[in-house]
């Protein structure tokens, strides 16, 4: 039998401090996890609310089973532990108990069940009238997105308005991969063969990105298989929309002209696009019409500069393991001929 009178009082006040202390210190482990760049605790879309809602509910249930069980676990360790002269005490046939530990169980999953069901069926309606069409295809490792209405063709980075909800067709060129922007849009996987759907509003433009990523193993370089969101104002998107229709810029300067023969005579259009070039046609790599005003190149994985230009350009499998980019065996002179082309394209 358990304790009475002032030794169940101390033994109540000892468990309570313990598991505080200790529900506190896991508290301060994970606080700063809500403040990472793909953290899913700072939804931005009406769709990531759906999710959040769903994970707040999860969460302070699973906290609040967690922090009760560890509290009776010790309090019952301090009251019933085996002592001269005590006998254990059962509950074997306890009906009322019985009931209680079915009945508890049985809410937790409803509380979790309702909000999961409002939050897929609303997440998978039919987008809004209006909504901005984009087509994103999953390739090894590299993600492409086609706008239809603007005539727009691009890579890794994903451009959209503020407050205009996005429909997103998922398609893809290869195996199975999953588009995922945790702050915009839960996962949805891309499937050879088959034509997947999502939409979103976003409700905060800034001129940061959202960091997205593949989130299915897909080979071997799935872990920089990324890319990034951009939320603008209208007038923004609408400035971006046009200058990324239009043609690739002339290069100006001698080491660019040169890096724009050089871009034809090592092969380089037969794998990609530049949109005012009557023969960089190539649709097997990523559009490179507007790369020179990308924030990054290889899928996200290298800053866009003259130094990662060149990295990439000299061993491509140094950066992702497997790509599918070819090593041209490239000297000095013509890297940094091609690295200045490319910069130029803007």
């Amino acid at each position: 039998m358990g304790r009475s009178g002032p030794g169940r009082i101390v033994a109540i006040v000892f468990s309570s401090a313990v598991v505080g202390i200790l529900s506190w210190l896991v508290y301060l482990a994970f606080a700063d996890s809500a403040d990472t760049p793909q953290s899913t605790w700072r939804p931005m879309s009406d769709n990531a609310h759906n999710i959040h809602t769903v994970y707040q509910v999860v969460f302070y249930l699973a906290a609040a089973v967690f922090v009760f069980i560890l509290f009776l676990t010790l309090l019952f360790t301090l009251m019933f532990r085996e002592r001269e002269g005590e006998v254990a005490k059962q509950f074997h046939g306890n009906s009322k108990l019985e009931v209680l530990l079915v009945a508890v169980p049985v809410l937790i999953v409803v509380a979790m069940m309702v909000p999961s069901f409002k939050a897929i069926a609303q997440n998978t309606a039919d987008p809004p009238q209006g909504a901005l069409e984009v087509v994103a295809i999953g390739h090894q490792w590299w993600f492409e997105f086609q706008y239809p209405e603007l005539g727009i063709t691009t890579a890794n980075e994903l451009h959209v308005p503020l407050d205009r909800p996005v429909s997103i067709i998922l398609k893809s060129d290869d195996v199975i991969h999953s588009f995922w922007i945790p702050q915009l849009v839960g996962k949805v996987d891309m499937m050879p063969g088959h034509t997947n759907h999502m939409w979103f509003t976003p409700d905060t433009a800034r001129d940061d990105p959202y960091f997205a990523q593949c989130a299915e193993f897909c080979g071997a370089s799935h872990a920089n298989m990324r890319f990034r969101v951009f939320v603008d104002t209208a007038a923004k998107f609408e400035e971006w929309s046009a200058a990324t229709a239009a043609d690739a810029a002339k290069p100006s300067t001698d080491l660019a002209k040169a890096g724009e023969q050089q871009f034809t005579q090592s092969g380089c259009v037969g794998c990609h696009t530049v949109k005012g070039s009557p023969v960089a046609l190539g649709k097997v790599g990523p559009n490179l019409t507007h790369v020179g005003s990308r924030t990054t190149v290889a899928s996200g994985v290298l800053a866009n500069n003259a130094e990662n230009l060149h990295r990439w350009l000299g061993n491509p499998a140094s950066v992702k393991p497997g790509s599918k980019m070819p090593n041209l065996g490239l000297d000095e002179a013509q890297i940094e001929r091609l690295t200045a082309y490319l910069e130029s394209l803007k």
